[in-house]
């Protein structure tokens, strides 16, 4: 997405090299022809300044950056990618982006934040890219979203969040791609995703998801991808699936599910679907769905990790490896 693949040093503007020891590493360039520029430097540890005026990208990463000033991004009308990871940011000024009405894509990974201000994003209604990934985020404000009408990816995952706000999202009409994963989400609401009419990919992985309301994805009918997979969950609503006519994945393995109701209709064509590393009641539940599945074309991944773990003279057998007579009844 907006990842920088940068595990050395890189200290590049355009033509010109930086600087490094004995002096400021890093500085500034003034001229107006310089358009990009590129710093990463573990010993950098304040924000560098004086930006010209026709700045299109920055990307100052991996630093030793705790704090950016208010005015550090001030007055950069044309600025469109801001790459702000992996530094040691814990705090951003409320009007740090104030006067960036050009961006489109920002990256906040790997910091230290915990919060942010309720309306920090208030002047950014052309930002399509946020990567608020890898911090310590335990809250989320809709306040945030209200002027991302233009957004169309948002990540989400790896920090601490134990629930998301209903209709947090409703303002984003544009996103197609949410990712709250490794997160400590519990439950899922039928109002949280409320006006992603455009959203193709989810990713709930690694939460501590217990439980799904029934009309969940009502909201969201474009849904291709889904993945709800290193959870908790032990049952879903039997159409909670039901919505989402054009879903090409869904990955609910390596969850507490000992039965499952077929998850869609026949009308989605051909998905693929994890279910290996749950505990399968191999019964005549388990027959239905593996029979739903061969007769709709259901691509079933990892077969040999979809295990009975009852009856007892099941126990330990691939579920797809039974014949007919072989599953018991309930």
């Amino acid at each position: 997405m907006m990842d920088l693949s940068a595990t050395f040093i890189i200290c590049f503007v355009m033509s010109l090299q930086c600087t490094f020891p004995g002096a400021a590493p890093c500085p500034p360039v003034s001229s107006p022809n310089i358009t990009e520029f590129v710093c990463s430097s573990p010993t950098l540890s304040d924000f560098p300044s004086g930006f010209p005026k026709q700045i299109r990208t920055i990307s100052v990463e991996f630093t030793n950056i705790s704090i950016i000033s208010v005015d550090a991004l001030q007055a950069l009308p044309h600025l469109r990618e801001l790459h702000l990871s992996n530094n040691k940011l814990k705090t951003l000024p409320s009007s740090l982006f104030r006067d960036l009405p050009e961006l489109t894509a920002l990256d906040l990974t790997g910091n230290l934040l915990k919060d942010l201000p309720p309306r920090i994003f208030r002047n950014n209604s052309a930002l399509e890219q946020l990567s608020l990934k890898e911090n310590q985020l335990t809250l989320l404000r809709p306040s945030w979203f209200q002027a991302l009408r233009s957004l169309k990816i948002l990540d989400l995952s790896n920090n601490k969040l134990k629930e998301v706000p209903d209709l947090c999202f409703e303002k984003l009409e544009q996103l197609t791609d949410l990712d709250l994963s490794h997160n400590f989400l519990r439950t899922l609401s039928a109002p949280i995703f409320e006006g992603l009419p455009l959203l193709t990919g989810l990713n709930l992985e690694v939460n501590q998801l217990q439980s799904i309301a029934d009309e969940t994805f009502h909201a969201i009918p474009e849904l291709k991808f889904l993945f709800l997979q290193n959870n908790s969950l032990d049952k879903l609503p039997a159409k909670v699936f039901e919505p989402l006519k054009l879903l090409e994945m869904l990955d609910i393995s390596h969850n507490r599910l000992s039965s499952l109701a077929p998850p869609f209709s026949g009308q989605v064509s051909e998905p693929g679907l994890d279910l290996s590393g749950n505990p399968w009641v191999c019964d005549c539940r388990m027959h239905t769905l593996i029979n739903w599945a061969k007769n709709n074309s259901v691509s079933l991944y990892s077969m040999k990790e979809m295990i009975c773990s009852s009856p007892k003279d099941l126990e330990g057998r691939v579920v797809t490896s039974l014949s007919e007579s072989e599953f018991s009844s309930c």
